[in-house]
């Protein structure tokens, strides 16, 4: 049986994309079959991969919307064992029509049936919002990857972003469980990246993956290529990273690496601005 991962966070412009590409790339090239499946209207994850769907081609849109099936959405990519289902701007009508459907935040678990038979790894790129589209994927997924900055607003929205997998696990999909925490354009010249690293450290360090993704700017020029960056700049710190990554959700999978295991039911910790100010001895003007 393979693994259902999404990538989420409803924070926008953390590198949601940029790992689900280069996760599954990577984890392709490895010798894995791979399926990333780009639930994002905007469609980056698939033009990322050089996959743009023409006006009579279908894609995840019209395989919720019961117009295509799985077998006619899926498109190869420059990697014989990296298939793709890709999406575009049509998607943005889905999350309205999904109201109305019966068993609406499980209209993906039901398309996607035994797709995880036929693949070792599915990567889903989630859109920035925790909208229908994200529980859909979530619902379906064995684990989720969460790629953050390190900024105090992305650790803010870290907490709440958890609380509501929390919420989902409950009610939705008991088996859910966090792949890790990835942090991502890291550079470690700021003083307020070593703070928010800290931060993460303190009230999440369970789920923080040992790989960090640092700030490269090959990173950056690969998606206008339609390559993930192990193909554009194979010899570049941003591949390299993703490299590891990849190995390190393999030994994650294998059960070599058990951190990823604790129950999402423990996380109680919000961290408040109050707390931000004091732990990093910053000014409170709050006060004044």
């Amino acid at each position: 049986m393979g693994k259902i991962i999404s990538i989420a966070n409803q924070k926008g412009g953390v590198g949601k994309t940029t790992t689900a590409i280069n996760l599954a790339a990577c984890l392709a090239l490895s010798g894995k079959k791979v399926l990333i499946v780009d639930i994002d209207p905007q469609g980056n994850a698939s033009s990322g991969l050089g996959v743009n769907l023409a006006e009579n081609q279908k894609g995840v849109y019209e395989l919720l919307a019961d117009q295509a099936s799985l077998d006619q959405v899926i498109y190869p990519t420059e990697i014989d064992t990296l298939k793709i289902i890709p999406s575009n701007v049509d998607l943005a009508g889905a999350e309205i029509e999904l109201v109305g459907r019966e068993h609406r935040e499980k209209v993906l678990s039901t398309v996607l049936n035994d797709v995880n038979e036929e693949y070792e790894f599915v990567v889903i790129d989630c859109p920035p919002s925790l909208g229908l589209l994200t529980i859909n994927a979530l619902a379906v997924s064995q684990s989720v990857l969460i790629p953050m900055q390190c900024e105090y607003y992305a650790l803010q929205g870290l907490s709440h972003l958890l609380q509501t997998l929390q919420r989902i696990k409950k009610s939705i999909n008991p088996t859910l469980k966090v792949e890790g925490i990835l942090l991502t354009m890291y550079d470690n010249r700021p003083l307020l990246t070593s703070q928010v690293e800290n931060q993460v450290k303190k009230y999440f360090s369970e789920f923080l993956m040992k790989t960090v993704i640092p700030r490269n700017i090959r990173l950056s020029e690969a998606p206008s290529h339609g390559k993930p960056i192990v193909l554009y700049a194979n010899r570049s710190k941003g591949s390299d990273s993703y490299v590891e990554l990849a190995q390190e959700v393999i030994q994650r999978t294998k059960g070599e690496i058990t951190s990823h295991e604790t129950k999402l039911e423990e996380i109680t910790q919000e961290i408040t601005y109050e707390e931000w100010i004091k732990e990093n001895k910053l000014r409170d003007f709050l006060k004044k």
